[in-house]
């Protein structure tokens, strides 16, 4: 059974830094793993990914300020979150997908970036 637990949220400045973890277990080889975030009445968006090899994709509004990382060994990523804006006030979600294509989300952790 797949697990996904978020950690690291909470309130920061304006232009300040946060760092995102997602702890994973259950999960097995040829994954990707991801971020994305949601506010209410808003879809929710993707901010990047990363696959088990190390290829990112990052969605434009966080290119340049936010790193998507992953240590294959301890099952974690890890989302640096860097010259934040108040506009990113979101609920965040860690996302895997496994080798057979099924999604799976952690239950979501606050960002709320103070101006």
């Amino acid at each position: 059974q797949v697990q996904l637990v978020e950690s690291g949220g909470g309130l920061v400045q304006t232009g300040g830094s946060l760092r995102l973890s997602c702890a994973a277990s259950g999960i097995f080889s040829r994954n990707v793993m991801g971020w994305y975030r949601q506010v209410p009445e808003k879809q929710r968006e993707l901010v990047a990914t990363i696959t088990e090899g190390g290829i990112t994709n990052y969605a434009d509004p966080v290119k340049g300020r936010f790193t998507i990382s992953r240590d294959n060994a301890k099952n974690t990523g890890l989302l640096q979150m860097n010259s934040v804006k108040p506009e990113e006030t979101d609920v965040y979600y860690c996302w895997h997908r496994s080798r057979w294509s099924r999604d799976y989300w952690g239950q979501g952790t606050p960002v709320t970036v103070s101006s």
